[in-house]
């Protein structure tokens, strides 16, 4: 299993990130994607997620109306785009894949290895 992030960086207030995850070495199409990101002393914390088919999406409050989550599953990649950007948004970003593979309810996951996101003038 493989990811590469990709679209971290320094962003000013106001500004707009587009980050990516191309993944290889499972069923992309079978897995829920997730961007999460965790900031220095914080916890992680879920940020955006897309169904399998990309159908459905969900969001953390804090980040509605600002971030939008797509996929693209001929590319297996997923995209976390950023808008309106604040300096509490800076974080190390993290795609995750994640899915149900049996009726008892046990999950698989699989991490990026995280890109780094600063918002600051």
């Amino acid at each position: 299993v493989q990811f590469v992030e990709s679209g971290g960086g320094l962003v000013q207030p106001g500004g707009s990130l587009r980050l990516s995850c191309a993944a290889s070495g499972f069923t992309f199409s079978s897995y829920v994607m997730r961007w999460y990101r965790q900031a220095p002393g914080k916890e992680r914390e879920l940020v955006a997620a897309i169904s399998s088919a990309g159908g459905s999406t969900n969001y953390a409050d804090s980040v509605k109306g600002r971030f939008t989550i797509s996929r693209d599953n001929a590319k297996n990649t997923v995209y976390l785009q950023m808008n309106s950007l604040k300096p509490e948004d800076t974080a190390v970003y993290y795609c995750n894949a994640h899915r149900v593979v049996d009726t008892y309810g046990t999950t698989r996951d699989y991490w990026g290895q995280g890109t780094q996101v600063t918002v600051s003038s």
